[in-house]
Order: C-alpha cells, then structure tokens, then sequence
C-alpha cells in the first residue's frame, strides 16, 4: 500500500525512482517504458526472480532492482517468499477502477455464482486474446478438482471448453492461423486432427456448448457455454470443470447453457456497453 509518511509519499518516492533509473541497456528508452515494461513481466507469470524480472524487461538487474523495490514501497509490486517478487495489492485496487461501465466479468458473475452453489465445482469465464483463452473471472471450492487456470492466465483454444465455445464463433481466419501455428497435444484426448476440430466447432455452434474431456489435463473435463453481446457477437464463454470420474455432462450442459444465455440476455436487455475486461487491458501490452 501507499506509505503512510504523506498521502503522497510513496508517489513522489516512485517518481524519484523513475528519474534515477533512466539509465537502461536502450539509450533513448524512456524511463516509463522502464515501469511499464516491468510490470509487463509479470504476464503470464504470478511471481518473479529479481534476474527474471530484469531479464525480462531487458534492464539492467541495478535499474530493475531500483524500480522494483519503489513499486514495493508504492504497493504495486510486493515481496514474495524466497526473495521474488508479485503484483501487489494496490495496483489491483487501480486496476478495478479503470472503468465504471461494465465489464462481461461483472455481468456473468451473478450467474457464475449460482452455477457454483449448485454444483461446488470450478466456475470460469474467459474472453478471447489473439491465438488463446484468457481467464479473467474464477470460482472455486475446497472439493473442486485442482485446475491449471487461474484469473489472468492463459490456455489454448483447442483443447479447453471456454477456448472451443470461443472459436466456433470467431472468424475463421482465426481458425485457419491456429492450425497453421499447430495443434498442441496435451493428453491422448487433445484434438490435433483440423478435421476433427472443424467439426467440432460444427456441433458447438448447433448446440451451444463446448466439452472439453480430459484434453487439457487427464481427470477432468469441462463443459463451456459462450455469451453474445447485443450484436450477436461472442465475447466471452462461461464453463464448469470438474472430475472426469463424477461428471453428469447431461446434467451439466442445460445448466452452463441457461446461465450464459441469462447473463447474454441481461446484456442485450439494458444494452449495456461492455467495457475490456482489466485483465484484458494489462494482456493488451504485452
């Protein structure tokens, strides 16, 4: 948080940080380039090494150390244990406050909360970002099964049920580039097949809901169900992940399904104008 000397003292000590560090491997890169880039490094990892944190913002390891170490005192950046560092609390504080229209985040949540008290299994939303799923809202529970997705984090379109809901509805230009780059197999189950997917994606469209069965990680299976703005454009997709081995896909399909078409609905009804969700925006500068 904000050092308690002066309401604006961590501020003005951050400032002074960025005029000391301007001294990076670029000579005409600008110190904000400096901040922004190590804040961009952060993306996708949750926790850094002070080496990875300035290798990957190509600084300098005295500049990143410098800069790093304001942000902590500022309270956007804190220490880790084992000497790393994360985002801190105060960013995320000035992250949710970056827009007071909407976000589909703040839409689907009602929705995906009911989904999880009537089933107590993991509740995701993602939104579409270039050649992936980035998960921007979660839900989950002490008898959930342990997923790889967390809020921020990014998994591919073909082998997750969000990434599946997401792509049946994109162009298809998007399709034709994500076979191009290659059909990742991540268990015996992926879809690696183009025609496979194709067809797939045929039936997403059909019936509205994506499966995903055990094609990310074995054990566990998702069911999607994307939401529309009032365009008619898919902007996001609402799952349920849980253990392959109690799974009732017959159960679960109509309930994803209902949910997402509530919080489309509660969109199209009071013609909101959805803003980028903040976990969208801080994936844009990367």
């Amino acid at each position: 948080m904000v050092p308690a000397e002066t309401p604006t003292g961590g501020w003005r000590r951050f400032l002074g940080a960025w005029m000391a560090g301007n001294s990076g491997r670029s000579p005409g890169r600008s110190v904000t380039s400096k901040v922004t880039a190590i804040l961009d490094a952060f993306l996708p990892s949750s926790e850094l090494s002070l080496n990875t944190l300035a290798e990957r913002a190509d600084l300098p390891l005295s500049t990143a150390y410098r800069l790093a170490t304001e942000l902590v005192e500022w309270g956007g950046l804190e220490r880790a244990d084992g000497g790393g560092y994360r985002v801190g609390l105060h960013l995320w504080e000035i992250g949710s406050l970056a827009t007071k229209s909407a976000t589909v985040g703040a839409v689907a949540q009602p929705y995906m909360q009911d989904l999880y008290e009537a089933t107590h299994e993991n509740v995701q939303l993602a939104v579409l970002k270039g050649h992936e799923a980035l998960y921007v809202e979660k839900i989950t529970g002490r008898r959930a099964i342990t997923i790889k997705t967390r809020r921020g984090g990014r998994l591919p379109l073909h082998a997750t049920g969000v990434g599946k809901a997401l792509l049946a509805h994109a162009p298809d230009e998007l399709f034709q580039e994500i076979v191009a780059a290659g059909l990742k197999r991540y268990t015996p189950h992926t879809i690696v097949a183009p025609g496979r997917l194709r067809r797939v994606l045929d039936e997403v469209r059909s019936t509205g809901v994506a499966f995903a069965r055990e094609e990310m990680s074995l054990g566990s299976v998702s069911v999607a169900s994307p939401l529309f703005d009032a365009q008619g454009a898919a902007i996001a997709a609402m799952s349920i992940v849980m253990r392959s081995t109690r799974a009732d896909l017959k159960r679960l399909a109509p309930a994803v399904r209902t949910a997402a078409l509530c919080a489309s609905r509660k969109i199209r009804d009071q013609a909101l104008q959805l803003q980028p969700h903040p976990l969208q925006a801080q994936s844009a500068s990367r």
